[in-house]
């Protein structure tokens, strides 16, 4: 077996990761850099741009202890149960197929991040969490990086929202590892409305971090997480999620952030004790996609639409040509308007 970065993945068994349809290929690898002037000199706040949800997930650790991002009881009944009980979470916690190169490879430009240190573990190192324990964030961030450095038209966001088991230390080291990785890579922090890929493209910018959390104030690279608004519908209902995203994007601030429209769908205690076996894919997901993705193709960009929009397992469909082909309802706008 191969691990996430292409090296022979050591203790074989310790890696759980679902199979993907074939199919998935670099297709949208350089989306961005092919698109038309008048949308490279449109605001990215303006523009389709497909994300992944939980974006990490494709791969966790069945042998480390259950995250600190769970609830007492869920942590109480891995202990109780260990192996079958983490079995169970890895059906409900993973949320994606595809590797960070694969995602960027398919086109997915936007990635949501949760991270936690070990607890107990000496040093101050920091994982992907969801659940379960993930790769370590460095080996995620190279991988995005190589991306880049072969891709130089290619912007990124990557969006630090959930933060576990952290002190002080802990975001000294992720924010210094960030910078270390990106370098110049990393755009500053400035007004969302001055954010066109032609000006990102002569900076020579391609990543955009947002990091929640206070210990990131005045550093000039990274944004604070009220420029990227994420709503989230927390239902297990497609009509209730559009509900929501309807709403959402009315409400939809006009200056000074992008806009994430979570096209998911969130299971409860009692989802999960139906559907137990089967898992969040096979249970929630699957069966729920066509409506879900029936609202998704007919959104359109602009000043009061869509911007990011995430999906779980975003391999399913044809999910990031689908986001990105709605860029298209721009230029036939701009056609439109007289001379």
């Amino acid at each position: 077996m191969v691990g996430a970065h292409g090296n022979p993945s050591p203790g074989v068994h310790q890696y759980q990761r679902a199979t993907r349809p074939a199919g998935i290929g670099n297709v949208h690898a350089d989306w961005m850099g092919s698109l038309p002037s008048k949308l490279s000199a449109m605001p990215l706040k303006h523009l389709a741009v497909p994300g992944s949800h939980d974006s990490f997930t494709f791969w966790v650790d069945v042998h480390a202890p259950v995250g600190p991002d769970q609830k007492v009881y869920v942590k109480y009944l891995a202990t109780m149960f260990s192996v079958l009980a983490k079995k169970v979470m890895v059906r409900w916690s993973m949320t994606q197929n595809l590797t960070f190169k694969e995602q960027l490879d398919a086109g997915i430009r936007y990635f949501d991040l949760r991270v936690s240190a070990k607890p107990g573990e000496l040093g101050n190192e920091i994982y992907f969490i969801h659940g379960l324990f993930g790769h370590k964030v460095r080996d995620g961030l190279l991988e995005i990086s190589s991306f880049l450095g072969r891709h130089r038209k290619e912007v990124v966001f990557l969006d630090f929202n959930h933060y576990y088991a952290m002190e002080a230390e802990h975001h000294v080291y992720l924010i210094s590892m960030l910078q270390e990785v990106f370098g110049s890579k990393l755009c500053n922090n400035c007004a969302v409305e001055n954010v066109t890929l032609d000006y990102l493209w002569e900076k020579k910018y391609q990543v955009i971090v947002f990091y929640h959390h206070p210990s990131a104030q005045g550093v000039p690279v990274m944004w604070p997480g009220n420029k990227i608004p994420a709503p989230w519908a927390n239902t297990t209902e497609p009509i209730k999620l559009i509900e929501f995203l309807e709403t959402t994007l009315k409400e939809r601030d006009k200056q000074g952030s992008f806009h994430v429209s979570q096209a998911i769908l969130t299971p409860t205690v009692n989802t999960v004790a139906k559907g137990l076996l089967w898992g969040l894919r096979s249970y929630l997901v699957e069966r729920n996609l066509p409506t879900i993705m029936s609202w998704v193709e007919a959104q359109k960009p602009g000043v009061d639409g869509v911007n990011i929009i995430t999906s779980d397992f975003v391999d399913l469909t044809d999910f990031a040509n689908i986001v990105i082909k709605l860029n298209n309802l721009l230029l036939s706008e701009q056609n439109r308007k007289p001379r």
